[in-house]
C-alpha cells in the first residue's frame, strides 16, 4: 500500500478555535481521505502550538497559569476537529507530549552538529502576534503587516540558525520544485523573499522574557526554544521520528503540509533549511490556503464576528458545514464565511438537489420496485451513466491539483445530471406503461447515486456513508465510482438532508 503522509499546520492555542482553522482541517481531512479510498495509507498529524509568548500573555491576562490555558484550549481544538470530522493519526501537543520534547532535543542536536545553531547578542523588532523579528524594511507604516501592530524592540542573547548558510539550496529547492508551493503565486512569493536575502534567524529566548515557559535548549536552562523551532518538527513527531522509526522511515517525507498564507516564510524557507541541516528529507508539497472573512469583514471579537466552528456545526450538521467551506471557499485564495450563504446551501443544494435526487430515487425503486432492480440493457440510461463517468474522471484531475471546490462542484454535476434525467423520464408515471423503461431509468440513477457516494466521501464523509449505507455498500475503492452493479438492493432510508426554516 503505497504512502501518504499530510500534515495541518499547529494552530496556537492563545484564543479558542474560529472557522479558519476548520477550513483548513477540513481542507486536509479531504485530501486524506481521498489517497484513503484511492489505496493509499494515508496518515493525517496535526496537534496544538503552545510553547509561545503568546500563551503566557493571554493567561495572564485571564488570571491562569500557561498549562492551564493550553489544557483548556487545546480540548477546544481536539473538540473542534471531531465537530468537523477531521481523521487525525496523531495530535502533537507541544507542551506536554514527551515524544515532542525529545524529538525536538535530537532535531537541535543534528543541527547544532552541523555548525548551524551559534549564540550572540541581539537587538530587534519583535512582534508577539507573529512570534518574529521584523527589519524596518519589512514593516508597512512601521506596523506589523501580519497583525497591523508596533513591534516592540527587544535586545538579548539569543542562540541563532544559520540560515544564510542556506539560501542557494533553499533557492534551488523552490525553483526546481524539489518542494512544490501551491498556489504559484505563494511560490513567486517565497522566490522573492529568498531573493531579498536570507538572515541567521533567532531560535531561541530567554527564560525570563518567556516567563519561564517553553522547552529547555539542550545544556543551557537559561534559554527556551523558539516557538517556531519547536513547532515545526512536530511534523517530524507525528511520523514517528523519535518513537517509531520504522514508521518514520515508511511516513517521511511529508507528502502535504496544508497552512494558511501567514505562515509561508517559516514552512518554505525556515522550515527547508531547518531540515538540510539536520539531514532529513524535505517535504514534497505545501499548500498554502488563504483567509476567512465573515460577513466581507476581518474576524474580530470587537466587532462579535468570529465564528465557532463547533456550535456552527452543531447547529447545520458537519457534512454541511464541510460542503460550504470546501466548495464555496477557494482552496487557494481568500474567502468570505456567511452563514445565511451556509443556510441556503444546506436547503437549496444539499437537501433541495442531493438529497432530493437521492430520496426519489432509492423511494421508487422500495415503493414500486419491490427493494431492488437488476442491470439490464440501457440506451439512454447508458448515456447518462457514461457522461457522469467523464466527470469522475475530471474530479480525479482536480483532486490530483488539490482544487478542493472545483471537484466538489463536478460531482454535484452528477446530482444535476440525475434530477434532470429523472425529471424529463418521470418513472413513477412510466411505470404503469412501460415497466422495462422505468427499470432503466431508476436503474441508471442508482447508480448515480452510487457514484455520487463514493466520490463525495472525502468532502462529506458521514453523508457519504449514508447514502452508500442504503445500497448496503462502504466507501472503499474511489475506482468503483464508475463501475456497474448487477445489482441494487435498496435498504431502509432516511431523509438525507434536512432543511433548516
Amino acid at each position: 500500500m503505497a504512502k501518504f503522509y499530510i500534515t495541518t499546520s499547529i494552530p496556537y492555542v492563545n484564543a479558542r478555535p474560529h472557522i479558519g482553522h476548520a477550513l483548513e482541517f477540513v481542507q486536509a481531512d479531504a485530501i486524506a481521505r481521498y489517497k484513503k479510498i484511492n489505496g493509499h495509507g494515508a496518515f493525517l498529524t496535526t496537534g496544538t502550538d503552545e510553547n509561545s509568548l503568546k500563551s503566557v500573555i493571554s493567561a495572564q491576562k485571564l488570571g491562569i497559569s500557561a498549562e492551564e490555558l493550553c489544557r483548556s484550549n487545546s480540548k477546544l481544538f481536539k473538540d473542534m476537529s471531531s465537530a468537523v470530522g477531521l481523521s487525525y493519526d496523531a495530535f502533537v501537543r507541544t507542551s506536554v507530549d514527551k515524544e515532542h520534547m525529545k524529538t525536538v532535543q535530537e532535531f537541535w542536536a543534528k543541527c547544532s552538529e552541523s555548525g548551524d545553531i551559534y549564540k550572540k547578542k541581539y537587538g530587534g523588532l519583535y512582534c508577539v502576534g507573529c512570534e518574529l523579528f521584523y527589519t524596518e524594511g519589512e514593516l508597512i507604516g512601521g506596523l506589523c503587516p501580519e497583525h497591523h501592530t508596533k513591534p516592540e524592540f527587544v535586545e538579548e542573547e539569543n542562540y541563532f540558525f544559520r540560515l544564510s548558510k542556506y539560501e542557494k539550496r533553499v533557492m534551488d529547492a523552490i525553483e526546481g520544485n524539489a518542494v512544490q508551493i501551491l498556489p504559484q503565486e505563494r511560490r513567486a512569493e517565497v522566490i522573492n523573499f529568498i531573493k531579498s536575502g536570507l538572515e541567521d534567524f533567532s531560535v531561541s529566548r530567554s527564560v525570563e522574557r518567556a516567563h519561564g515557559w517553553g522547552l529547555h535548549v539542550p545544556g543551557d536552562d537559561t534559554q527556551v526554544i523558539y516557538v517556531w523551532f519547536d513547532a515545526l518538527v512536530s511534523y517530524l513527531t507525528g511520523a514517528g521520528f523519535s518513537r517509531d522509526k520504522d514508521l518514520f522511515r515508511r511516513l517521511w517525507p511529508a507528502d502535504i503540509h496544508v497552512i494558511g498564507k501567514g505562515i509561508v516564510r517559516f514552512h518554505a524557507v525556515y522550515w527547508i533549511a531547518m531540515l538540510m541541516s539536520a539531514g532529513v528529507e524535505l517535504p514534497k508539497s505545501i499548500l498554502v490556503h488563504g483567509y476567512v472573512t465573515v460577513d466581507g469583514q476581518k474576524m474580530s471579537k470587537s466587532i462579535g464576528n468570529v465564528v465557532d466552528p463547533i456550535a456552527i456545526s452543531a447547529k447545520y450538521g458537519q457534512d454541511a458545514v464541510r460542503y460550504y467551506l470546501l466548495k464555496e471557499i477557494s482552496t487557494f485564495q481568500d474567502g468570505d464565511f456567511s452563514e445565511k450563504a451556509l443556510k441556503d446551501a444546506l436547503n437549496n443544494e444539499l437537501a433541495g438537489n442531493l438529497g432530493n435526487f437521492i430520496n426519489r430515487t432509492f423511494t421508487f425503486i422500495g415503493s414500486r420496485m419491490g427493494g431492488s432492480i437488476k442491470e439490464l440493457e440501457m440506451d439512454e440510461g447508458r448515456l447518462v451513466i457514461d457522461e457522469a463517468g467523464k466527470i469522475a474522471a475530471e474530479v480525479d484531475g482536480l483532486m490530483a491539483r488539490c482544487q478542493l471546490g472545483m471537484a466538489l462542484m463536478k460531482i454535484m454535476e452528477i446530482s444535476n445530471i440525475g434530477n434532470r434525467y429523472l425529471q424529463s423520464n418521470e418513472p413513477w408515471k412510466l411505470a404503469d406503461v412501460d415497466e422495462r423503461a422505468a427499470r432503466e431509468v431508476l436503474f441508471a440513477c442508482a447508480t448515480l447515486c452510487r457514484m455520487i457516494g463514493i466520490l463525495v466521501y472525502p468532502f462529506m464523509p458521514g453523508a457519504a456513508e449514508r447514502m452508500l449505507g442504503y445500497i448496503g455498500e462502504k466507501p472503499s475503492g474511489y475506482g468503483k465510482a464508475v463501475e456497474i452493479p448487477a445489482s441494487f438492493s435498496i435498504k431502509e432510508h432516511g431523509i438525507l438532508f434536512k432543511k433548516i426554516e
